[in-house]
């Protein structure tokens, strides 16, 4: 399937592909660098956090009271198939 624009024509993949290239930029502009425990938590689960990080897929940062982990690496883990049952 084909999609035509104005100045030319695309395949749908590679506008799809496109879209998705922006829409990953835009979440990595926003997403800070670390995440708190506490916030990682909110956002991807304590649940799905603790077994990255007792199967060892999941490095903890640590600072004098603060436990922090690296965004992008809790991205990259949250669009792995899931893994309960392993």
């Amino acid at each position: 399937m084909m999609m035509q624009f104005a100045d030319k024509m695309v395949s749908y993949d590679t506008f799809l592909n496109d879209v998705a290239s922006r829409i990953v930029e835009m979440i990595n502009r926003n997403d800070p660098e670390t995440l708190s425990q506490r916030e990682a938590y909110r956002r991807f689960g304590r649940g799905n956090v603790d077994r990255w990080r007792r199967k060892g897929l999941l490095k903890t940062c640590k600072r004098p009271g603060k436990v922090e982990y690296n965004t992008a690496e809790l991205r990259r883990l949250q669009s792995r198939q899931q893994d309960y049952f392993t």
